[in-house]
Order: structure tokens, then C-alpha cells, then sequence
């Protein structure tokens, strides 16, 4: 099963976090391609200089913002009480891709919105 990578990850590769580096291997060499989102790499890219974050995310899925989301998307915030474009973004993408886990800083508010979206994946800390 593939999983979601959140902001946390990415800036966790960006600062060469050994484990991020490690897990991120074994999923690439058990054919896993890990997913993250298009608004997840803006909100973490502020430079071209971020060599380890262009390296990390040449292993990865990047998934767009498009239009059909946009509403699923405003719901899933309505139904958790919670703002966070972003976040909200990672649940629904894990929603449609099954995914079996979003990795992520922010573990509540995953959580909830995971569970709004009404995905099964599992939530794991990163930090």
C-alpha cells in the first residue's frame, strides 16, 4: 500500500533526517511509490538551492489540486472545524489512492480529516 507524505516529511528530507531518508528507501525498493501533494511541495519549497527536497521528491508521486477537489476538499474542512487547505488536500488525495498511511508533523488534525474523508489510512508522527 502506498502512503502520503505531509509537509513534515519533506522538510524532514530537506534536513537529511536519517530515518525519513531510510523509510522513504524501503518503500522505493518494495516498488512503493510514495505520494504527496502539490500544495504539500509549495508549502515547503522556498529555494532551487533545496537539493535534498528535489532529491527526495524525484521518489515521489506528486499529485495536482484540481478542480473536483476543490469542493470535497472545502467540505472535509467544514466537517472537522479545521483551515488547513493543505491538510485537508492530503486526506482527500489519501481517500482516492487508498493509501495505507499518511506520514505527517500534524497528526490530529490528519486524523480527523482522514477520518471525515472516510479513509482508512493510518496515521503516522513524523518529528
Amino acid at each position: 500500500m502506498t502512503a502520503v507524505y505531509d509537509a513534515g516529511v519533506l522538510i524532514a528530507a530537506e534536513s537529511s533526517v536519517r530515518a525519513v531518508w531510510a523509510e522513504h528507501r524501503v518503500r522505493l525498493e518494495m516498488g512503493v511509490l510514495p505520494i504527496t501533494t502539490a500544495p504539500v511541495v509549495a508549502q515547503v519549497s522556498r529555494s532551487a538551492r533545496q537539493v535534498q527536497l528535489r532529491r527526495f521528491l524525484r521518489g515521489c508521486r506528486v499529485r495536482p489540486f484540481d478542480d473536483a477537489q476543490s469542493h470535497r476538499v472545502g467540505e472535509l474542512l467544514a466537517a472537522t472545524g479545521t483551515s488547513d487547505v493543505v491538510d485537508a488536500h492530503v486526506a482527500a488525495v489519501a481517500y482516492e489512492s487508498k493509501a495505507g498511511s499518511v506520514i505527517t508533523s500534524d497528526p490530529e488534525d490528519i486524523a480527523a480529516l482522514l477520518a471525515a474523508a472516510g479513509s482508512a489510512a493510518r496515521v503516522i508522527a513524523v518529528g
